[in-house]
């Protein structure tokens, strides 16, 4: 029997996941400002407003599970992002549905080359890392409280169908399949971890429904830690030609900043880039049974979508 889902924020990580609940079967509301939105004809996209409270709380009635997918542009998320927590969690509550919130490795800090894991310290040195760890501390102390039902799902950098704004996004692929350098960053021979987006989405959707889940944050799928370099030479294999790559320092970020408050906002962030980072997702495999999808599978998948989009674009 479906029961309703409601979606908060369709980005990569909220569209892919609202595909992955059509195809099990639920019955899907999704949320963003405008009510626009390329999903399947099965899903209800509704346009609201994460601040107004009554409106969130009315969008929230009947819902078995609430996911948290939305975000905000890089510069306002200190501030905005604590705002929707506190009209999520109080509508979420209000409908008696489980909290499922897409979370981020900000909340670590510096890994010093340390795998991570969902034990690891937070120790964030940033202030949207700061404010996620404040996020997450709340989120749970709800949780033991009994205020409301409440799991997370950590991802590390999105690739895959949709993805654009990421290290292997809307710099890469594109550049690539014209034969020309994708743009990485910061030191791209040490090891790296990426969520290929139908990972994060069907780890969301098992949070939303496994009774082990609640109570605490996992690690969503990731691909083996391999090198943005290694990443970028798979594929090229898969193309079938040689690719080539330019890596960005910090330096010319911090350029880019004057005139893209975006990039200005990113500098705090670039440590991920200048240190190992890999992330320990086996506790999901583990206990959930939910592995990554092999790297050429999904490697492949987003080539074929990034594929589809330029031939759309030459016929538009």
């Amino acid at each position: 029997m479906s029961s309703l889902q409601v979606i908060f924020g369709i980005g990569p990580a909220g569209s892919t996941l609202a595909e992955e609940l059509i195809r099990q079967g639920q019955r899907v509301r999704c949320i963003n400002r405008s009510g626009k939105a390329d999903l399947p004809a099965a899903v209800e996209v509704v346009a609201g407003d994460l601040l107004n409270q009554a409106q969130v709380n009315e969008l929230c009635q009947g819902a078995k599970v609430v996911y948290h997918c939305a975000n905000v542009h890089y510069a306002e998320q200190t501030k905005i992002m604590p705002q929707f927590q506190q009209t999520i969690m109080q509508a979420s509550a209000a409908a008696g549905a489980r909290l499922v919130v897409l979370d981020t490795l900000y909340v670590y800090g510096s890994s010093q080359g340390r795998p991570l894991t969902e034990a690891t310290p937070f120790a964030s040195h940033t202030r949207k890392g700061r404010m996620r760890a404040e996020l997450v501390e709340t989120y749970l102390a709800a949780h033991r409280a009994g205020t409301l039902e409440v799991t997370l799902g950590r991802a590390a950098d999105f690739f895959g169908p949709r993805v654009l704004n990421s290290t292997l996004g809307d710099r890469v692929f594109p550049m690539l399949l014209q034969h020309k350098p994708g743009q990485l960053l910061g030191n791209i021979d040490l090891p790296h971890s990426f969520s290929y987006i139908g990972d994060v989405a069907r780890g969301l959707a098992l949070l939303g429904q496994h009774p082990m889940a609640l109570g605490q944050a996992w690690h969503l799928p990731v691909m083996p830690a391999l090198t943005q370099r290694a990443m970028l030479q798979t594929i090229g294999r898969l193309l079938g030609y040689p690719v080539r790559s330019i890596a960005l320092p910090k330096m010319a970020i911090q350029a880019f900043g004057l005139m893209d408050s975006f990039m200005r906002e990113f500098v705090e962030m670039f440590y991920q880039y200048t240190e190992p980072q890999i992330v320990d997702a086996q506790a999901i495999e583990r206990q959930l049974g939910l592995a990554a999808t092999p790297l050429e599978q999904a490697l492949q998948a987003t080539i074929n979508w990034y594929r589809g989009q330029t031939q759309q674009k030459a016929a538009a």
